[in-house]
């Protein structure tokens, strides 16, 4: 199975945006471990992502799954792969890089009186709540706990059905997914998960009981493992790029209206909740549309950047929200403006990015911990094998 250089893009890039929308959130007047400026507008722009960000990572998840499924070594051998390569790094994130997020918000928020290393050494692993805080946590690798329960559950249903059913189903995903359908029934269940089943929920992230996240994000992960055997759904995705983002943006355009109108933690009355509920999740799905048409037109090109970005992705995700949150606690007495935060978070998280990647990569020990393949530093700067994450 070729790879798709123009997911890889389409990944890079959604991780880049993701350090901006956690530098946003900083500034949104939604929940966060530490705030400095407050102001209603900075939702405007982080709406534009918020619906389909993490969607689209799970499809594109989905998608390399079936590369590595493919390359051969059976359920068994996938099974382990994937668990070496999410669950090592989640463990090393949860013991030694996520505790000063918490540490951060409870000093900040709820007058913790102790110094970070008290808090490491004696409350940080009670596997309790501290002032409502659940210790320890894996805070924003919630994301590497999903994908490695989808990739077990996939792994299950794939190792018990029979090659023969295997090709069946994929032949009716092409059948279906190669039609205008394809924008039609995930359209829809976005609006079933986001108005009728879940209406109003919000995303927990513990796993258990987080039932508007997995009807979210399960359902992409398993579209992204038929779509990487499907050249005609991707066709179509080709297609019609072009109407998906012109609905994407009619249905940004009124989630904006209402939040314009109902600010920050301002009740929306019925029906214009609905209707924002309802947008978002058809903005979500056509925005997902577009990207991967576009990549699949445009960015399905190889670069002598792509490798090394591709194999940085995973270590920038373990670390960025540690750094903007410290970055930011350092801040908070400064008295800069906000537009000055702002600069200061992007280019320390950029920084402190890069350095935890090229420092852990250069170090054979540490590349498994950081989400790295074990071994040596591959000499053109990167891995070109699939990666997960």
């Amino acid at each position: 199975m070729e790879r798709h250089y123009g997911l890889d893009w389409l990944r890079i890039g959604a991780f880049g945006l993701l350090i901006l929308y956690h530098v946003g959130m900083v500034f949104v007047p939604w929940g966060f471990h530490i705030k400095l400026q407050v102001a209603d507008w900075v939702a405007v722009p982080m709406l534009a992502t918020n619906p389909w960000r993490l969607a689209l990572l799970f499809v594109v998840s989905g998608y390399a799954s079936r590369a590595l499924f493919a390359r051969g070594g059976g359920a068994g051998g996938f099974a382990q792969n994937r668990s070496m390569r999410l669950l090592v790094p989640l463990l090393f994130g949860m013991i030694l890089v996520i505790p000063p997020q918490p540490w951060v918000e409870l000093v900040t928020s709820h007058a913790y009186p102790h110094g970070f290393a008290q808090f490491w050494l004696n409350d940080y692993f009670r596997f309790g709540k501290l002032d409502g805080i659940d210790l320890p946590t894996w805070q924003h690798l919630w994301f590497v706990v999903y994908l490695w329960v989808y990739t077990m559950l996939l792994t299950l249903v794939v190792a018990a059905t029979p090659k023969r059913a295997r090709g069946a189903a994929q032949r009716l995903f092409d059948r279906v997914f190669a039609t205008p359908a394809l924008f039609v029934i995930p359209t829809i269940w976005a609006l079933l998960v986001n108005t009728i089943l879940f209406p109003g929920a919000r995303e927990t992230h513990a796993l258990f009981g987080d039932w508007v996240a997995h009807a979210s994000y399960l359902p992409m992960f398993l579209f992204g493992f038929a779509l990487a055997a499907s050249p005609a759904t991707r066709a179509m995705f080709a297609r019609w790029w072009r109407p998906a983002l012109a609905m994407a943006a009619l249905c940004y355009a009124i989630v904006v209206a209402i939040e314009l109108r109902w600010p920050g933690a301002t009740i929306a009355p019925p029906p214009y909740g609905r209707i924002f509920s309802a947008a978002r999740g058809v903005q979500g799905w056509m925005t997902i549309a577009a990207l991967i048409g576009i990549a699949e037109t445009f960015w399905n090109r190889d670069h002598r950047w792509r490798p090394m970005l591709t194999e940085a992705v995973f270590p920038f995700y373990i670390i960025h929200q540690t750094v903007i949150v410290v970055v930011a606690y350092w801040l908070l007495t400064a008295g800069l403006p906000m537009a000055a935060n702002f600069a200061i978070l992007v280019a320390a998280t950029i920084f402190g990015c890069w350095g935890f990647y090229l420092g852990g990569r250069s170090v054979p020990w540490l590349r498994p911990l950081i989400g790295l393949r074990a071994g040596p530093p591959k000499a053109q700067g990167g891995d070109p094998r699939p990666a997960t994450i």
